[in-house]
């Protein structure tokens, strides 16, 4: 008979692959930036208005096997809907300033594939302006942009 893979599976291996650095990293770490501990390392850098009052309640930790089990047992709850996003818009207009300098503008795409410089520093640009105009908007001193918002493309031949 086959061993159970309860017994063979050895769950501190799972905690310390994906929970981050033991006490020796963690030591290295503090030590490297100026901090003491972790925790005066957060007394720094975290206003008390945000930090929480208690330790959060957490399940005890389970093995890879049972917590990929949950994980499925959550996701078999999910119903597939359709999705009408991007149908129906009607009576829209482009203005012809975002037309010409962003939507026709060869300046950000080429014949390339997307692996070459080209196109990267395009996009990289084209972010860079997605954010800039997303502080002047919102008022916000930072925002992000994702390289990984887009379809795949394949190489031309």
């Amino acid at each position: 008979m086959p061993t159970p893979l309860a017994t063979l599976e050895d769950r501190s291996q799972f905690q310390a692959r994906h929970i981050g650095a033991d006490a020796v990293d963690e030591t290295l770490m503090c030590a490297a930036i100026g901090v003491a501990s972790r925790q005066a390392l957060m007394d720094a850098v975290v206003p008390a208005g945000i930090r929480r009052a208690a330790a959060m309640q957490l399940p005890a930790p389970v093995g890879e096997a049972e917590g990929l089990a949950e994980l499925r047992a959550i996701a078999a709850k999910n119903r597939v809907l359709k999705s009408f996003i991007g149908q129906g818009y009607s009576d829209t207009h482009t203005p012809g300033v975002i037309l010409r300098n962003i939507l026709e503008n060869p300046a950000w795409y080429t014949a390339y594939t997307p692996y070459q410089a080209e196109i990267s520093q395009g996009r990289m640009e084209a972010i860079l302006n997605f954010q800039t105009l997303v502080c002047d908007l919102t008022g916000m001193a930072i925002a992000n942009g994702s390289m990984l918002d887009e379809a795949p493309r394949r190489p031309r031949r």
